[in-house]
């Protein structure tokens, strides 16, 4: 389990960092009075240990780093953000890293800008940040620019900022919304509508565009208003809100830019009084935790979230090897799982849909994937 970022306590005892590492008092003594006869790999662990528990080192020995990397989210309530957290804490153990998770948007929380100088404090090898404000293009990125101008290795994650000059690795949004929307259009579905975050959050700009451009190819329309389009906070009261707007377009299927989203999509069309697929179908983003358990299961765009953490901790571990590392974007190619929450458009009879077969319920959702729900292609979710 990753260590929680947390505030400084009062001053240890030698016994509660000997038991943290598993050595003797004395050997902690030499550690912290910078005495030889202490392996490398034990100075080391000491040292982590100390900053692990929150308590500062010795003078002589605060310039150094610790084996601490900061991880940055912007909550824990979407699954999307503790599936990435295990995911980059179990590669940064492999390589001898503690992660320090802070979640910068809880209630009553600290602002990342306060996490980071705590981790600075902490002397932290580096930062891996996953939403939050380094998915905004008008939130304040000081804090970025302050880590980089102390050489502290930083990696992003889905937040290609313009101006922040960091090594990033993201899912293809132009991509995610192009497989949703060419799923919907060959079901049938003409008036499709876009739910997207808020209008300065990186990823949904460029789900926008790219739904936009699919709009206007399909249509022949150049004027983008043509495409409803809506703007929501990332939850399931978003969702909804945002939702009953589309609605009112006469809208047949809707994208999301996330998996809650798409939650509170489904709760508003059946508030409505309409049926998801029957009336209206519903594309996710993420592919969380337990959304082939949902009712319907949801068809959503699956982010390789496995591949592109452990691609940020090698980009992260590379600064700290000095290997060159150049502030570019790795694009990660998303990937469309088909499940109950799509069906042709109402208008659309079965006999026009061809021979492809209907989608059966999900029947036991202790299966990896069960046969209602089925990968773009030929591959079982």
């Amino acid at each position: 389990m990753p260590y929680i970022c947390n505030m400084t306590r009062a001053p240890s005892r030698l016994a509660e960092v000997a038991i943290k590492v598993g050595v003797s008092e004395a050997t902690v003594s030499r550690v912290l009075n910078g005495k030889a006869g202490v392996s490398r790999s034990t100075r080391e662990a000491v040292l982590t240990a100390l900053d692990v528990l929150g308590y500062e080192r010795p003078t002589q020995l605060r310039g150094e780093r610790a084996r601490l990397i900061g991880l940055v989210l912007p909550e824990l309530q979407n699954p999307i953000f503790p599936a990435l957290a295990e995911v980059i804490g179990g590669a940064l153990a492999q390589r001898g890293f503690t992660p320090v998770l802070c979640t910068a948007r809880t209630a009553g929380g600290l602002s990342e800008a306060d996490y980071v100088a705590m981790l600075l404090d902490q002397h932290v090898s580096g930062v891996v940040f996953a939403g939050g404000h380094s998915h905004e293009q008008a939130a304040p990125h000081d804090h970025h620019r302050l880590l980089r101008s102390r050489g502290i290795p930083v990696v992003l994650i889905n937040a290609a900022v313009d101006g922040l000059d960091l090594p990033c690795v993201s899912t293809d949004d132009a991509t995610a919304a192009g497989q949703a929307f060419t799923h919907l259009a060959s079901l049938g579905h003409q008036r499709i509508g876009l739910l997207a975050g808020p209008q300065d959050h990186i990823p949904s700009r460029r789900k926008l565009a790219a739904f936009t451009e699919h709009t206007r190819r399909s249509s022949g329309a150049e004027d983008a208003k043509a495409a409803p389009v809506e703007h929501a906070l990332f939850s399931l009261e978003g969702g909804q809100a945002a939702t009953t707007r589309l609605l009112r377009h006469g809208v047949t299927g809707v994208i999301c830019a996330s998996d809650v989203l798409a939650l509170g999509a489904i709760r508003a069309i059946r508030r409505a009084g309409l049926s998801v697929p029957g009336d209206v179908s519903v594309v996710g983003y993420d592919d969380s935790a337990f959304m082939n358990c949902t009712d319907p299961p949801l068809t959503t765009v699956r982010q390789p979230i496995e591949s592109m953490g452990k691609a940020a901790v090698a980009l992260l571990v590379n600064q700290l090897e000095n290997v060159p590392v150049y502030p570019e974007e790795l694009l990660f190619e998303p990937e469309l799982v088909v499940r109950g929450s799509t069906g042709p458009a109402p208008a659309t009879s079965a006999a026009s849909m061809g021979a492809r077969p209907a989608l059966l319920p999900l029947v036991d959702c202790r299966a990896a994937e069960a046969p209602g729900g089925y990968l773009a292609g030929s591959k079982t979710a």
